[in-house]
């Protein structure tokens, strides 16, 4: 990572609904955050210049609502990841919490990638485009020019009601089908594989997968791959009416024939019927090579329309897989010259370090050793001094001994005389004791 770089947290929004099921006040709420994901359009209409999306995580198809502004949702291109900067607000309904993620900014398109699983989806494509794409046109006119009826099993989702929608768009062709409902958990790609598995024991003409609408999360269930798989080996011609005119499920481009809505997968087949209806009025050989000329020149636009995507699909994979080489080759060699420079830097610090830890310790040694010298010097002239000062101290009270003792000497002289005056005998003994204490007092002193 480069030092211009900036280094910040990023959720997903399955984290952010985890989050939020523990706790009902985070700093999320309050503080800006950064969430990626894979955006995915909402309605198309504004609603007070704010634009109400869903971001997916990568990973899963755990989505979050999103409140964008016209400005930046502008800037959004459908179905790449993005990382967003905003903020969580929440709504408690029906004892439930409710999140949307406001977008203050758009921090990042992340490059988009091809995944295993969109890779499979290639694969299932492929796949279709080799089998080929049953004529429903073609099938409901060779059943009526028989005067047999068309079989249709039509699924539709637990306690739906858009049976009248289709039945409406069938309107007074109904007559030239026979029409089966089932019904099952239109959200589960499980539900639906089992039904789809009951009915291809059936041997039915057109099986139709019909739903009126409802949330983009739950249009996931219709990009399910082993759903996928079963779906493109189903024998009879398979139609999908699943509701959003906006969005193309996997299904829907795997399907021999695709309605946007139930209504319009009606009004397809009266179409039809209809069609034939006023082409019998005409002879049954200039029907004939309508019918001819119509398929061929259909399936002929199919294949070469095919021939086309399948062809652009594939420079775009050489494309990006030549890219992303490029990229990682770019990458690596920057990485390697990087490593190189900042291994000569270390090199270079750590002999500039042995370098300068060597010259302290030299001079930590001589500075050392001059103050062992000075130490010594200092000691030799503190004992000369206090020798000196030892000396000075004995001459001067030898001094004041002496001449103490010169005094003693002149009084004791002088005692003498007087006593040889003929002063008393006891006089003299006493001057005698105390000139002899006088003197031996002295005497301690001086020892």
């Amino acid at each position: 990572m480069s030092e211009q770089e900036v280094s910040y947290p990023v959720y997903s929004p399955a984290s952010v609904i985890g989050i939020f099921s523990n706790a009902l006040k985070i700093n999320a709420t309050v503080n800006l955050i950064y969430l990626k994901g894979r955006y995915s359009y909402g309605a198309g209409k504004a609603y007070g210049n704010y634009y109400y999306d869903l971001l997916f995580s990568e990973s899963d198809h755990v989505s979050m609502g999103i409140r964008i502004s016209s400005l930046l949702r502008s800037k959004i291109v459908n179905n790449e990841i993005y990382t967003l900067r905003g903020f969580i607000e929440k709504s408690i309904k029906n004892s439930s919490i409710e999140l949307r993620f406001v977008v203050d900014e758009i921090i990042q398109q992340e490059e988009k990638s091809i995944s295993e699983e969109e890779l499979h989806k290639y694969e299932l494509i492929q796949k279709k485009l080799e089998i080929g794409s049953k004529d429903l046109e073609a099938l409901v006119r060779d059943k009526l020019l028989l005067n047999a009826k068309v079989t249709i099993a039509n699924i539709y989702g637990n306690n739906a009601i858009v049976q009248k929608d289709f039945a409406q768009g069938l309107d007074v062709s109904s007559s030239f089908f026979e029409i089966s409902n089932y019904s099952c958990n239109i959200t589960s790609s499980t539900a639906i594989l089992s039904t789809l598995k009951e009915l291809s024991l059936k041997n039915y003409d057109i099986i139709g997968l019909v739903r009126g609408g409802g949330d983009r999360q739950s249009m996931e269930t219709f990009n399910d791959l082993i759903l996928s798989e079963y779906f493109i080996n189903m024998e009879p011609l398979m139609v999908t009416a699943i509701g959003h005119t906006v969005d193309e499920t996997l299904l829907d481009r795997l399907a021999d024939k695709r309605f946007h809505l139930p209504h319009d997968y009606g009004a397809g087949l009266h179409g039809i019927a209809e069609k034939l209806s006023l082409e019998r009025s005409n002879s049954r050989a200039l029907l004939i090579d309508e019918v001819k000329k119509d398929v061929k020149t259909q399936f002929s636009q199919q294949v070469e329309t095919l021939e086309r995507q399948l062809k652009k699909k594939n420079e775009e994979f050489t494309e990006a897989q030549k890219a992303y080489k490029e990229q990682a080759e770019n990458q690596s060699k920057t990485f390697t010259d990087q490593l190189k420079v900042r291994n000569e830097e270390f090199q270079k610090l750590q002999l500039n370090s042995a370098r300068h830890i060597e010259d302290l310790q030299k001079n930590f040694q001589e500075q050392q050793k001059q103050r062992s010298l000075e130490m010594d010097h200092y000691k030799k002239e503190m004992a000369a001094m206090q020798e000196k000062n030892m000396q000075s101290a004995i001459n001067e009270k030898t001094a004041s001994l002496q001449a103490n003792l010169e005094n003693v000497t002149q009084d004791n002289i002088r005692l003498r005389a007087e006593v040889q005056k003929g002063n008393n005998h006891y006089i003299t003994m006493i001057v005698i004791t105390i000139v002899a204490l006088i003197t031996g007092i002295v005497l301690a002193k001086i020892m």
